[in-house]
């Protein structure tokens, strides 16, 4: 498995950082029997559904040491993956209370307290801005853009798995935003794919 988080990640990734990932594996695994953090089907192939799919946003950050803010985090995908593989501060944003009770306490177990924040409070109630803005299912493009852009500055990069719907969400929003946009495969699965934003602004309204 190492290997092949150093494949979709392209970072040399160490032992310490592996057992650090396996003990969030079995931290988020328990917790999901006790509130609906990630689908009961996906359970046996985490790794791959989940863990994998997270980490390979790394590649589309300006360095290791850059901001991130993951909005609507739930069970920390892929904010705590994220935080695990980098070295920069990031913010875990999810209004709901019990999953931001469970990510406090899965950061606090892991050990990354130090760089790791949780604000439980939708997205538009947060104030500060980061370098990286991710989100994983959680609105459309459009949409996100509407509740993230307080969040940004000048260069800050978007990074969004989007699955198949890709294409279809960013023809959408550019009808209300521009930005420089790439499509980029996702390294874990052949039909899927991840919107990497940078410049983004709204259009002015006629």
């Amino acid at each position: 498995m190492i290997e092949e988080l150093e494949r979709v990640t392209g970072l040399t990734v160490s032992r310490e950082t592996f057992e650090r990932l396996q003990s969030y594996v079995a931290i988020l695994t328990a917790e999901s029997k006790r509130q609906n953090l990630i689908a009961p089907s996906t359970l046996a192939s985490v790794w791959e559904r989940h863990v994998l799919d997270s980490a390979q946003l790394v590649r589309f950050s300006s360095s290791e040491e850059a901001s991130w803010v993951d909005i609507g985090s739930g069970g920390g995908l892929p904010g705590i993956i994220l935080a695990i593989l980098s070295r920069g501060q990031i913010t875990l944003i999810e209004p709901r209370r019990l999953r931001a009770e469970f990510l406090v306490s899965a950061i606090d177990q892991l050990g990354l307290s130090e760089r790791v924040n949780v604000e439980c409070a939708k997205s538009e109630r947060v104030a500060g801005t980061f370098d990286v803005i991710t989100g994983r299912a959680v609105a459309s493009l459009d949409e996100f853009l509407g509740i993230s852009h307080h969040l940004s500055k000048d260069g800050t990069t978007w990074v969004l798995p989007k699955g198949r719907s890709a294409q279809s969400e960013l023809a959408q929003a550019k009808l209300n935003w521009h930005c420089d946009a790439r499509v980029e495969q996702s390294s874990t699965d052949p039909e899927s794919e991840i919107l990497v934003l940078t410049k983004v602004g709204a259009k002015k309204r006629r």
